[in-house]
């Protein structure tokens, strides 16, 4: 008989990376106020956090797409959104941006372009024409690679009823450069401590 190959551990513990990426949400997203939407469902228990512990960028590709239906056939009082955490693949900033684009296909493949969206948030998260130090950069960095479905009524209700919503982006780039690189550092160091607590 021949013996089976043994499977290498995941790099992650998928435990450990929801823990951190939940802390990112409550310190950061949350304690900064990065998204003025996001404490609601923090507090209901409506986010759903999932990881993908693959290393192969189709087969996330395809729990992706699992993901996304799950959404849309979920009763958003129960899931008002979810975060797809994966940490083994797409480490490379700009592989992840690549991979947007078969995210966005996924969504018409599925029937869902219009009822979802994709938003998304990288370790090493860039904005177009920025440094890569640029402190701007941290308002879409989160621990891990990261897929964010959002469902699009939720976010059109959400702007309807914030109409700074528009000046986000510019309020969120303004709280990084008022907190520092330092203090940045610390609330990251933070979110490791809470992870490991």
């Amino acid at each position: 008989m021949k013996p089976s190959t043994p499977v290498p551990p995941p790099r992650f513990d998928a435990a450990a990376v929801i823990r951190h990426t939940r802390a990112w949400v409550e310190r950061a997203v949350v304690g900064l106020n990065l998204c003025p939407f996001a404490k609601a469902p923090l507090v209901k228990g409506q986010i759903h956090f999932s990881v993908c512990e693959t290393d192969d960028p189709r087969v996330l590709l395809d729990v992706l797409c699992a993901e996304m239906a799950a959404l849309a056939r979920s009763d958003p009082l129960e899931r008002e959104t979810t975060l797809l955490i994966h940490p083994n693949v797409l480490e490379d900033f700009d592989a992840f941006n690549d991979f947007l684009d078969a995210a966005d296909a996924a969504l018409e493949d599925l029937g869902l372009d219009g009822v979802l969206q994709v938003a998304s948030f990288h370790p090493h998260y860039r904005f177009t024409g920025s440094a890569a130090d640029d402190l701007g950069n941290a308002t879409n960095r989160a621990p891990y690679p990261t897929l964010h479905l959002l469902r699009e009524a939720s976010v059109e209700r959400a702007v309807a009823a914030f109409p700074e919503a528009e000046a986000i982006f510019e309020a969120n780039i303004a709280t990084f450069e008022a907190l520092g690189a330092d203090a940045w550092s610390q609330l990251q160091a933070q979110c490791r401590a809470d992870a490991e607590g």
